[in-house]
């Protein structure tokens, strides 16, 4: 940030902002236009992009900006960046073929939608900041080969849980620590959640019901921490993750974990609930057996290990992503990444009992919850893919609670996400169990 906030006022006081663009104007895209357009100068929001242009207007006008333009051609998102001005368009085409753009941010959490708009922003040799959590999981491993090869970058982003994360390993690392656990702290978990219970909650903030209920329900945060994981080579103890509960402090956890365990996976990714400070991220590490280092870390107050504690009390998510376009325009640093290989993911698990002919409902359904498993288990037992669940339909009975497998459903075809999949499963995995297909 000490770097950042130096560069992003140079290039304001030199008229040389970061030009950017944003596809969504949800809860989260509206979030992120105001705080650009009010706290950012060093970045000009140049056009926001959404399928009901009316809430990208309104976004502008909530953050002060009552002069917006119809984009209608990447010859007028360029007319704008020239005059400063702002611009709302339902296709995000015209911002690929633009050429003065320098980065886009995705933010529609939709995982269909972000896996086309993706795929085609690295064949325009797009930068692309990616708030989809949900198809980073899924497929992005296989977006980072394409985007290597393009020489695009496509990254996470700060704000959210697994790139907070990630940012506090690399101060860990910089210490000469060695993560062990990067934990996700959450203050509520019920898989059984739905979005009928979670209604009221959803309208209070503005927000969706079922994005809400796969806040609650498990699924969300297993996406994030498969994501952690597929940036670090940690696995998971077992599927699901171990999932603490604790009233007290992050601290107090430090002795949980057995060692031998911890060496032997090289690393895990796991979440508690309901300790202090929250909402936030941990990460425990090791000390590399320096007993000079040892001593000053408890002189630190860090204890005696072999664990040490390290945690940011909040992920503010939309107020922090701005710093992510500045990391990738001018820096070229990727936030968060998967490495070159699959290490976890997040499959389908029935919320009730499913019967032949059952639809799969959306992420945050009522129909499934998602859980992290290692990749190895994943393929070995060919189970679904949380990520390309939604429009499934069971070809026979799955009880509550039991894992799906792609031998119980029928997918559905023409779907970006699910090619990527199988692309990304013949890479990695040498085949694909995904059969489009009766």
């Amino acid at each position: 940030m000490i770097l950042l906030d130096t560069a992003l006022a140079k290039r304001a006081a030199e008229g040389r902002p970061i030009r950017a663009a944003l596809i969504g104007s949800g809860f989260m895209g509206a979030g992120i236009v105001n705080q650009i357009i009010r706290y950012c100068p060093g970045i000009h929001l140049v056009v926001v992009v959404n399928r009901t242009t009316s809430k990208a207007v309104d976004a502008y006008a909530a953050a002060g900006i009552s002069d917006v333009e119809s984009v209608n051609s990447a010859e007028k998102i360029d007319e704008l960046v020239r005059t400063n001005g702002y611009g709302v368009s339902d296709d995000y085409r015209y911002v690929l073929e633009s050429e003065l753009i320098d980065v886009v941010v995705e933010s529609t959490g939709h995982v269909e939608f972000g896996a086309k708009f993706i795929c085609a922003a690295i064949e325009h040799g797009k930068d692309v900041v990616n708030m989809n959590a949900e198809l980073d999981a899924t497929v992005g491993p296989w977006l980072k080969v394409l985007a290597d090869k393009a020489g695009v970058i496509v990254t996470g982003c700060d704000g959210d849980q697994p790139a907070v994360q990630i940012n506090l390993c690399r101060f860990v690392e910089s210490i000469g620590l060695k993560p062990m656990v990067c934990g996700n702290i959450k203050g509520l978990q019920d898989r059984y959640r739905t979005p009928e219970t979670q209604a009221s909650f959803a309208k209070e903030w503005g927000q969706t019901a079922t994005m809400v209920t796969s806040f609650a329900d498990g699924t969300k945060i297993s996406f994030e921490q498969a994501i952690v994981a597929n940036a670090t080579g940690m696995k998971v103890a077992k599927r699901g993750m171990i999932g603490h509960n604790h009233d007290g402090h992050v601290d107090d956890m430090v002795d949980w974990y057995d060692m031998d365990m911890l060496h032997e996976m090289g690393g895990i990714v796991d979440y508690v609930v309901g300790p202090k400070p929250g909402p936030g991220v941990f990460v425990f590490a090791e000390n590399r057996n320096d007993n000079i280092q040892k001593h000053y870390l408890n002189y630190g107050k860090l204890g005696k290990g072999p664990l040490y504690s390290f945690y940011i009390p909040y992920h503010l998510t939309v107020l922090e992503v701005p710093l992510s376009i500045a990391r990738v325009a001018l820096f070229r640093d990727e936030i968060i990444v998967p490495r070159n290989e699959i290490v976890v993911d997040v499959v389908a698990i029935a919320k009730t009992d499913l019967v032949e002919g059952d639809v799969i409902d959306d992420l945050g359904g009522y129909k499934t919850y998602g859980v992290c498993d290692n990749a190895t288990t994943a393929v070995q037992e060919k189970l679904l893919p949380m990520g390309i669940a939604e429009g499934a339909v069971m070809k026979r009975a799955v009880k509550k609670d039991q894992a799906i497998t792609y031998a119980d459903v029928q997918l559905p075809e023409e779907r970006t996400a699910i090619e990527l999949r199988m692309a990304q499963d013949k890479h990695f995995v040498d085949s694909s169990p995904i059969k489009l297909s009766a």
